[in-house]
């Protein structure tokens, strides 16, 4: 609602659980917008996700990689939310139909053109550094997105 009355563009930070839960936000923000300004009900202001990703060769390695690294990421910060330690289990829920990003460049692409179809975004933001990941395999995780991934979404949109 603040992010209506202000006609800021909104950003949800999507860090568990399936996207889709996620499209009341959007529809009110929407709404708010229609509502709290009918003088400019017409301009559409964009609306974005941020989550958390990695992108690697295959989906295997990007599983593999990126594991060890989220894990001591949210375990540090589950310590001060009172959550308890994150399972592989919790971990490949999330990459398989949560909010976690993690996959190969096909993988990664499908599932950020899915949910830029289901709520209706205008901008997707892969959060890809988790914990005390090597710099190398950001590296590799940036150049995959870039110019495979970006690519690849738009490609899947445009149809």
């Amino acid at each position: 609602m603040r992010a209506a009355r202000y006609r800021f563009p909104m950003m949800l930070a999507i860090i568990g659980g399936e996207p889709g839960r996620f499209a009341p936000y959007v529809e009110l923000y929407h709404r708010a917008l229609r509502e709290l300004h009918p003088e400019r009900a017409d301009e559409r202001l964009p609306v974005g996700v941020h989550s958390p990703g990695f992108v690697a060769d295959t989906d295997e390695e990007a599983r593999e990689l990126l594991f060890p690294h989220f894990k001591a990421n949210r375990d540090r910060i589950g310590r001060e939310r009172g959550w308890g330690p994150a399972t592989r289990a919790q971990f490949d829920a999330e990459a398989d139909a949560g909010s976690l990003y993690v996959g190969s460049p096909e993988t990664v692409a499908q599932k950020i053109a899915a949910t830029v179809r289901t709520l209706g975004i205008d901008r997707f933001d892969l959060k890809y550094s988790n914990g005390p990941q090597p710099h190398a395999q950001l590296l590799r995780c940036i150049e995959l997105y870039g110019t495979e991934v970006a690519p690849r979404v738009r490609e899947l949109l445009a149809d």
